[in-house]
């Protein structure tokens, strides 16, 4: 899709605040004085955004003097992007709307480790299937692609993915974008999901998404944005070592909290399994000092009391006042997946 007016910072910054207006919408005249623009420079960005048909009138507002002020709201189905997360296990690939809303969902199993090719096929399969249903044209603006880390999401290689070494190195991004005909963005899994909920309404400046699933990391969050490192090593929380010479763990490291965590899990020890992610999120808290812990992942939303109790108590108990918050969407890497191509839509 090649929308010009999405190449303008100023356009990306009314996008944004109609975005987060939602269907209420906002005037010219808010438009303006939230983006310091002059009203001239408001009018002539709103007309080609109306005209590329991202932007739509929402009805009239009463004004405090004068005719009432013509409201704007985004047009969600102006565009669309895709959002694959590439689990260990499972593939599930979604369609949304230019607001992040999903418009359509595809999942099936996978086996990482069955090799670089017949994963990759699957996920090419599934994206296609996706951009077919409903029949109708769709603009894409691209795949966002979250999958387990260490790796490199600049240059959109793999590192060596725990007990998936096959993967490191492999040119993830470009082949998928070379297969799809689309833009493609790779992430981790953790980032993706951190930077979904970070662009969510009300969502605090600063917080750790704790995901346990296949693994144990972490998305982090500062200041409203990302933060991945130069190298995307930010946030691997799964491989701090909390206990020295304790299990091997797949990473070459021993005793570290994913190999510990996984374990209790495997035991059916939820409550110690809490107390283990509890002391990985209490070492973000202290290190970070960040305002809230978000936990998610298919292990914590199969017994979401249980972790979030756990975790409150061991932060409690070390006199740490971070909140603590369960993300209760099962596909939150994946919508978070789409908006990396989303977030740069509204200057994100």
């Amino acid at each position: 899709m090649n929308v010009p007016a999405l190449r303008s910072h100023n356009a990306a910054l009314v996008l944004d605040l109609l975005r987060g207006a939602g269907e209420a919408g906002i005037s010219r005249l808010e438009l303006a004085e939230r983006t310091g623009l002059t009203p001239q420079a408001v009018s002539k960005i709103t007309a080609r955004l109306r005209a590329e048909g991202l932007a739509a009138e929402a009805g009239h507002r009463a004004s405090t003097g004068g005719k009432p002020r013509t409201v704007l709201r985004l047009e969600p189905s102006a565009a669309h992007a895709v959002g694959v997360h590439l689990d260990r296990d499972e593939l599930t690939a979604l369609l949304t709307d230019l607001a992040g809303t999903t418009v359509a969902l595809r999942r099936r199993p996978v086996d990482l480790g069955a090799g670089t090719g017949p994963v990759l096929d699957a996920v090419t399969e599934e994206v296609r299937a996706l951009l077919r249903e409903g029949g109708e044209e769709r603009a894409v603006l691209g795949a966002g692609v979250a999958m387990p880390g260490p790796l490199d999401h600049r240059a959109g290689l793999p590192g060596r993915v725990t007990g998936f070494p096959e993967w490191a190195g492999h040119p993830v991004r470009e082949e998928l974008a070379r297969r799809l005909g689309l833009p493609v963005v790779l992430d981790k899994d953790t980032n993706a999901a951190a930077l979904g909920l970070a662009l969510r309404p009300g969502a605090p400046a600063s917080f750790a998404y704790v995901h346990l699933g296949t693994g144990l990391g972490a998305g982090l969050v500062l200041g409203g944005a990302p933060l991945r490192g130069d190298r995307t090593g930010a946030g691997e929380l799964g491989h701090q070592t909390v206990q020295l010479d304790g299990p091997p763990c797949g990473c070459g490291g021993r005793g570290c909290l994913e190999v510990l965590c996984l374990a209790a899990v495997a035991r059916g020890e939820l409550a110690g399994a809490a107390r283990i992610l509890g002391a990985g999120a209490a070492n973000l808290v202290r290190l970070l000092d960040i305002d809230q812990v978000l936990l998610g992942g298919r292990v914590v939303l199969a017994a979401p009391e249980a972790f979030a109790d756990g975790v409150r108590e061991v932060l409690a108990g070390l006199g740490l006042t971070a909140p603590v918050g369960v993300v209760a969407e099962r596909d939150a890497v994946a919508e978070g997946a789409a908006w990396l191509t989303l977030a740069p839509v509204f200057g994100k």
